[in-house]
């Protein structure tokens, strides 16, 4: 059972000055908050692609890398790359320079992206937003088992028997399919037999076990081996020595965040008891002290079979030491119940 971090690098005004950190400060703290990851033992840190004013991470591999030489195991991943609006070359090339640098550690988390701004920025046609991330994916994977690569697509200049270079030091390159859990989407995944990460940011929790099993269903009709097929879950959260301090220190940047993209996408008003009723046991937020954090955890293994679990940390602009601190509770006292737990369960359950 692996566990990680997951961050956009959000740059939102403070909520409580009204001030706004610039994209440099932001940067810098997001490098300290993966060496501490590292530190305590987590397993993965993942950066997601965004091209708006209050998102510093437009490209998360130059900030991967940036970590990559002042860590030691902790995989380093994006969250995702909006493959849709980029040149697969140019990706392939980015990650196995951060899996250089890191001594292959390096991971590609592919998606399409929830957010559209990148698509008018380098100059795509939305209507052209699903047939982008099929071809560009199938270029990609071409590039990752082949040094040399003949390909021709519809929406990129051919290549005809061109070296892709630097090759990584992991072979394959991993790649994951980012999906907010569509069954399109993860039946796709488990038809190349690639990883999954489900975006598990609302609702129950356990009905995205429906998801997993049709994933696992489509894998096997293609003749994968599941058991080598992870999945992950990607959730907000927040942790801190008791779970009333948690919930309040992490609500007003939450609720800030999603009433600002609520309504840019027609969502209802986001108020305080939407943010309880998701922090139940039931529900989608991962916010509480280290056992009320772990015991969801615990329970969405259980039941819906992912094998690694991504904790977004901050949501908004919090505090830069209460986000170290989360993530220190979550290396030091979260995992350590996590993974006891999990181990003694399989045990029984194999």
């Amino acid at each position: 059972m692996e566990i990680g971090i997951s961050t956009f690098v959000e740059t939102t005004p403070d909520v409580h000055t009204g001030k706004v950190i610039s994209h440099a400060q932001r940067l810098r703290e997001v490098v300290e908050e993966i060496i501490l990851a590292d530190q305590v033992g987590l397993d993965v840190f993942g950066v997601g692609e965004h091209h708006r004013e209050d998102f510093a991470a437009s490209s998360p591999a130059v900030l991967l890398a940036a970590a990559a030489t002042q860590t030691k195991n902790i995989r380093l991943t994006s969250a995702v790359t909006v493959l849709s609006s980029d040149d697969p070359v140019r990706v392939f090339q980015d990650f196995a320079t951060v899996d250089g640098l890191s001594n292959g550690r390096a991971e590609i988390m592919a998606g399409r992206g929830s957010f559209i701004e990148s698509f008018p920025l380098f100059g795509y046609d939305l209507s052209d937003y699903h047939q982008l991330f099929d071809e560009k994916l199938e270029l990609l994977l071409k590039i990752r088992e082949s040094e040399k690569v003949t390909w021709r697509g519809g929406h990129r200049p051919a290549i005809e028997n061109r070296g892709i270079y630097p090759r990584p030091v992991q072979d394959p390159l991993p790649v994951w399919i980012g999906s907010g859990g569509t069954p399109e989407s993860v039946v796709r995944a488990g038809q190349l037999g690639l990883p999954l990460v489900l975006a598990i940011i609302g609702g129950r929790p356990v009905q995205f076990a429906s998801l997993v099993e049709l994933y696992k269903k489509a894998a096997t009709n293609a003749g994968h081996d599941v058991s080598k097929l992870p999945v992950a879950s990607h959730s907000h959260g927040f942790i801190a020595e008791n779970t009333d301090a948690a919930a309040d220190k992490f609500f007003p940047s939450t609720q800030q965040v999603m009433n600002v993209i609520g309504r840019e996408r027609g969502w209802g008003h986001y108020d305080r008891s939407s943010f309880d009723a998701a922090r139940s046991f039931e529900g989608a937020l991962y916010v509480g002290d280290p056992q009320t954090v772990a015991r969801k955890i615990i329970h969405l293994r259980k039941n819906v079979g992912i094998t690694r679990f991504m904790l977004h940390c901050p949501l908004g602009t919090m505090p830069h030491e209460d986000v170290m601190k989360s993530i220190e509770l979550l290396g030091k006292e979260v995992a350590p119940i996590v993974r006891e737990e999990i181990a003694k369960w399989e045990k029984d359950n194999n």
